[in-house]
């Protein structure tokens, strides 16, 4: 239960956190203007401002990572032959989501704006239980599917492979994010 929580607040910053670069990039915060007052750190300043914002990038590059392979320690289940009745490819259908985010964050002004618009999104993805999609999950080749089963239930399914029709979907091992979001690894 507690894993499955943490799991789950790794998922949803994974899948906010973009809002957060896209401040810190556009108000041209980079790593120097953090630690400008140590003396330690000066070396900082010497860094181009790409620098510092693929180095934000790769923050939720490398979490993301962190939480394919931490997947594996979540429940299990499985979806056999005929079990799932219809597939329908979810990539894009996030898209404006997304788009929102880069929206909302270029007009957020000041880090008081930031932390509260951040939090209401993170409390609102965490609880939503629906989905965790994360666009950083297509740099790792994952697809994001809708299924629905034989039985009435509708699955977001997180997988590195490529499914078009039901019958090809065969998972015998889908970890359990929450009950309505699996992720099949390879």
């Amino acid at each position: 239960m507690i894993i499955n929580i943490l799991f789950r607040l790794l998922l949803t910053f994974n899948a906010t956190s973009l809002l957060i670069i896209i401040f810190l990039v556009q108000k041209k915060y980079t790593l120097f203007y953090f630690f400008q007052h140590e003396q330690s750190l000066q070396w900082l300043s010497g860094i181009p401002q790409i620098g510092s914002y693929l180095f934000y990038f790769l923050i939720p590059v490398i979490l993301t990572k962190v939480s394919l392979v931490l997947s594996a320690v979540l429940g299990k289940d499985e979806f056999k032959k005929g079990e799932v009745i219809s597939v329908e490819h979810a990539n894009n259908s996030f898209l404006p989501s997304y788009l929102g985010y880069f929206f909302v964050a270029l007009s957020i002004n000041n880090w008081v704006a930031l932390f509260f618009v951040y939090g209401v999104l993170f409390i609102f993805t965490f609880l939503s239980q629906a989905l965790y999609f994360n666009p950083l999950f297509l740099v790792f080749r994952y697809e994001f599917y809708n299924i629905k089963t034989k039985t009435g239930a509708s699955i977001f399914l997180i997988s590195p492979y490529r499914y078009k029709v039901p019958q090809d979907i065969v998972v015998p091992m889908a970890f359990r994010i929450n009950n309505y979001t699996f992720i099949e690894r390879k």
